[in-house]
């Protein structure tokens, strides 16, 4: 019990791990620490005492004392307080609690910790749905309960978002920037913060416009001032294979109109004029002499369109 008080008194809690000793040495007797209990297994005892206390076997006064010490009798209690402590250091460190999953606090990982506590608080409305439906229910177990939700709610509303946590932690990030009175950042590699790389995410926020939820696009919109993208800067959609076929094709069909036949020089390259008055250049003579070696691969179908723009097989 004198280890157990001094720790307290110096802890505000009873929550030793299970592999703490008292300190030893002049600098654990400076602390208030004295020579007597000088690696005292302390954090076995308290173990030892919540078993004696599950079983009974505990004398009532001795259970008011570590009570009013700080002592959580269940092993459950204690990991979610564990648990509870580093996401508030983290917290206060970060300034969220949207943590990525290989997050560390003091050597706790943090950051699997959350990712669990975020499957369970999501288990919670399923289980309450299901019995308001009257349907049969397996077990609550591993459902986050309300209090403890709203305990991390305490620390950051938003640390379980509905969406990508990586998504919620750049957004964070970024309205953090905004705040701290600086621009918005559009360009990648512009502003990092925590390892994000702030332009990188606004940029495909509003390339990815139409992926998003609503409420994401308010979020952006009115939070950050980001808005989607113009059709004049999103990235004009890969061709595909057929497509770049029937580019090529329309090029040997013009030359053929103009010139009467399909012998195209090896090196020639055909310009065509898009709908939208854009001018596209096409390895024209390249591409016939490719198709002519492939002849005996391509469908019967592209070997009849060549044949009628003048393509000659042998």
């Amino acid at each position: 019990m004198e280890a157990a008080v001094l720790y307290a008194r110096e802890h505000g809690n009873l929550r030793a791990p299970f592999t703490y000793r008292v300190p030893a040495g002049q600098d654990a007797m400076a602390q208030g620490w004295p020579a007597s209990l000088a690696n005292f297994p302390l954090g076995q005892w308290t173990a030892d005492a919540r078993r004696f206390y599950a079983r009974g076997n505990m004398d009532q006064d001795r259970a008011v004392q570590l009570e009013n010490l700080g002592m959580i009798w269940s092993h459950f209690d204690v990991a979610w307080e564990e648990g509870l402590s580093a996401a508030r250091g983290w917290a206060a460190e970060h300034g969220h609690l949207l943590a990525p999953l290989d997050a560390t606090h003091q050597g706790y990982r943090i950051g699997i910790w959350l990712k669990n506590q975020r499957a369970a608080a999501r288990k919670a409305p399923q289980t309450e749905q299901q019995q308001a439906q009257g349907l049969p229910v397996e077990s609550s177990a591993g459902a986050l309960s309300t209090e403890r939700r709203e305990q991390l709610e305490e620390i950051d509303a938003s640390w379980c978002p509905s969406w990508p946590v990586t998504w919620q932690r750049c957004f964070h990030l970024v309205r953090m920037h905004l705040d701290a009175g600086e621009a918005l950042p559009t360009e990648a590699g512009e502003v990092v913060r925590q390892g994000e790389d702030l332009g990188r995410w606004v940029q495909s926020v509003r390339l990815g416009w139409d992926q998003l939820t609503g409420v994401q696009q308010w979020l952006c919109e009115q939070v950050l001032g980001v808005e989607p993208a113009a059709e004049d800067e999103r990235p004009k959609p890969r061709r595909t294979q057929a497509d770049k076929w029937t580019a090529n094709l329309a090029a040997a069909r013009q030359f053929f109109e103009r010139e009467g036949h399909l012998k195209v020089p090896r090196k020639h390259v055909e310009t065509v004029l898009s709908e939208d008055g854009r001018e596209d250049q096409y390895r024209l003579g390249a591409w016939v002499n490719n198709q002519r070696s492939r002849a005996a691969t391509l469908s019967p179908e592209r070997v009849e369109q060549l044949s009628k723009v003048g393509m000659r097989w042998s």
